[in-house]
């Protein structure tokens, strides 16, 4: 029997790789390899047949800092991320530390977390709390998304064909309120039950702006609660903190989730953490 042997390109610079991925346009880009490589436990592993690595380039693996953005290239490991210290917004970096081992962290891409296939991984939570930005490219051109639209509910990520992942952008805005949560899912673990992250910005007592996002299967952010906030006194009334979670319960109540118990976790940690401003 003929076995089939996968040929895997090194690509030193952008123009290199679009031009292979011209040439082979089944290739697949491969960053850290976790998601490729998860759950197959075999001595030998099944690969695609042309591979893109995108170890060889330098632009990929920068990390720059200006007064408003931190920008990170796509090929950044999670735990270069988490070493930056006070740099990284801070519920970025909760979220960060709280994937996987440190020795996964050290392999693992941050733009592999945010382009998973299957669910919406970690980051994608904070990525969208914080207001990220995402640098796609093809081989004609640039384009900025924003990491809400990117992993929009549980649409398909966005990409074109042949399109790559090559940077985020994330704002470096000052938050007074930040918690990061993460679930246990059904398979302790193996899987997670969805990360959780809740942002407040407050001005002369007054709630300025407020985010709760849940990353699982699904992208979930009730925008009609934040909004019912949005310019409410601190402390928080406690009618008001009870109608924000009566909102969140009217907009899971058509959600599905891996099951009922981690919508009732979700559900109890949106009401301990808004009665904490009450």
């Amino acid at each position: 029997m003929d076995v089939q042997h996968s040929q895997v390109f090194f690509p030193g610079n952008l123009p290199e790789l679009f031009s292979a991925w011209a040439r082979y346009p089944n290739a697949v880009p491969f960053a850290g390899g976790t998601e490729l490589l998860w759950g197959q436990g075999k001595t030998t592993v099944a690969l695609p047949l042309n591979i893109l690595s995108l170890d060889k380039l330098a632009e990929l693996h920068h990390i720059t800092r200006t007064e408003r953005y931190l920008e990170i290239g796509a090929m950044v490991k999670i735990s270069e991320i988490i070493n930056l210290g006070k740099t990284v917004p801070e519920v970025l970096r909760q979220t960060l530390n709280g994937i996987a081992s440190p020795q996964l962290r050290n392999i693992a891409t941050i733009s592999g977390n945010i382009c998973h296939t299957s669910r919406r991984m970690d980051a994608s939570a904070s990525m969208i709390a914080l207001d990220a930005r995402y640098e796609l490219r093809t081989a004609q051109g640039i384009r900025w998304i924003s990491a809400s639209r990117f992993s929009a509910f549980s649409s398909p990520l966005v990409f074109n064909p042949q399109e790559l992942f090559t940077r985020i952008r994330i704002p470096l805005e000052q938050w007074d309120y930040s918690i990061y949560k993460k679930f246990e899912g059904p398979y302790v673990g193996i899987e997670s039950g969805g990360v959780a992250v809740f942002l407040v910005r407050v001005q002369k007592n007054i709630l300025t702006d407020i985010r709760m996002v849940f990353a699982e299967r699904a992208i979930l952010r009730d925008k009609n609660s934040e909004s019912f906030l949005a310019g409410k006194r601190l402390p928080l009334d406690r009618k008001d903190a009870m109608n924000y979670v009566e909102l969140w319960k009217t907009y899971l109540s058509a959600i599905e989730l891996s099951g009922e118990l981690i919508k009732a976790k979700l559900l109890n940690f949106i009401e301990s953490t808004i009665i904490d401003l009450s």
